[in-house]
């Protein structure tokens, strides 16, 4: 904020302490600023030390779909709904309007102090920027390599994504359709999900019957759903992405209902 504050660029480039940006990253996107409707852009995120365990393998992974999938698909209807902190630009005119909402950021009376750059760019979307994506602009990330870490890092992006979802709700009406029906599938997906999978434990607990229907249904969505990205990426390494479910089964649900009912917690 202080840097901001004192310069007199008119673009600002944001990236993480453990980030390396490719050597083109500010050619490939300073041409979606050019267009004053514009006030952020992000670049795809890639896992630089993929290569380290299984994990950081699934993350790269899950890394290419957020952007490629989710932020792709925002971007086509005007509103990335997060610019990720570790490669983002930002016009300095836009950000200095509105470093005061963002420096005094609190929820239920308390200091916010996470999920900063979700927060910032639904700042920008409510000043009446668009925010885009550009998946030329490469930038490598360091990401966790063991599973606690990356779950506390998951519980941090869950508390702030709830957080900032009922802060933008009041957005949606001004946006596009497409993107109302992507926070409420964002949101009402992992609730379907856990209820399913809540309903099968209670039917083997209660029947001694396995749900084989709603059990195949997963697996053959998921199946589905990597399949397609890897002919999309061209890629067969997605076909992996599969093992995921069981980690979002297993871990992220429980995680993002504990993160739900622990807001406040900063």
């Amino acid at each position: 904020i202080a840097a901001i504050r004192r310069s007199a660029g008119d673009m600002v480039l944001n990236v993480d302490s453990d980030t390396i940006l490719a050597s083109d990253v500010i050619r490939k996107l300073v041409p979606k600023m050019q267009d004053p409707a514009v006030g952020a852009a992000m670049g795809q995120l890639t896992a630089r030390n993929r290569n380290d365990s299984w994990l950081t393998r699934l993350i790269d992974m899950e890394y290419w779909l957020a952007c490629n999938e989710e932020r792709a698909a925002q971007a086509r209807f005007g509103a990335v709904m997060c610019c990720c902190g570790p490669c983002a630009i930002y016009r300095r005119s836009a950000l200095a309007s509105l470093l005061d909402q963002y420096e005094s950021q609190y929820f239920r009376g308390k200091p916010s102090d996470f999920g900063e750059d979700r927060h910032l760019t639904i700042l920008m979307l409510k000043a009446g920027f668009r925010t885009e994506y550009v998946p030329s602009a490469i930038a490598a990330t360091v990401v966790p390599n063991k599973l606690g870490p990356y779950l506390r890092q998951q519980l941090r992006w869950a508390r702030s994504t709830y957080r900032d979802t009922l802060l933008g709700l009041r957005l949606l009406p001004n946006l596009h359709r497409f993107l109302t029906l992507d926070v409420v599938g964002q949101n009402l997906g992992p609730l379907l999900l856990a209820l399913s999978v809540l309903t099968g434990l209670a039917q083997l607990a209660l029947t001694g019957t396995v749900p084989w229907l709603a059990s195949l249904m997963i697996v053959a969505m998921t199946m589905i759903h990597c399949s397609v990205v890897a002919l999309r990426a061209r890629q067969r390494r997605f076909l992996g992405f599969s093992l995921h479910a069981f980690i979002n089964i297993f871990l992220l649900l429980p995680l993002k209902a504990y993160a739900l009912c622990t807001l406040s917690n900063s």
